[in-house]
C-alpha cells in the first residue's frame, strides 16, 4: 500500500473536508438538535483543516503529520511555507 498512498493526496482531501464542512448548510433543525449538529461541525470543521494544513510524507513505511499550530504571524518561513490556513 505504501507505494501507492500519496500523502499530499491525503492532505488535499482533508483540505477539500474542511472546505465543506465551512460551506454546507444547517438542517431544518431546533432546540439541542441544532446545538450539537452546530458545535459538531464546528470540531469537524477543525480537525479537517488541522490535517488539511499538515506537511505529510512517508518515512520507512510510517506516516508523519507535521504541523504547526502557532498562528501564521510566529511562523517561520515563507508565505508559501506556511499551508493554506
Amino acid at each position: 500500500m505504501a507505494e501507492e498512498f500519496d500523502p499530499a493526496a491525503m492532505v488535499a482531501r482533508f483540505r477539500e473536508r474542511a472546505r465543506a464542512v465551512r460551506e454546507r448548510g444547517i438542517p431544518p433543525i431546533e432546540g439541542a438538535e441544532r446545538r450539537r449538529f452546530i458545535e459538531q461541525a464546528q470540531l469537524d470543521y477543525m480537525d479537517f483543516a488541522i490535517l488539511g494544513d499538515a506537511e505529510a510524507r512517508l518515512e520507512d513505511g510510517v506516516l508523519v503529520l507535521r504541523v504547526d499550530l502557532r498562528p501564521p504571524e510566529a511562523r517561520g518561513g515563507t508565505a508559501g511555507e506556511q499551508g493554506a490556513g
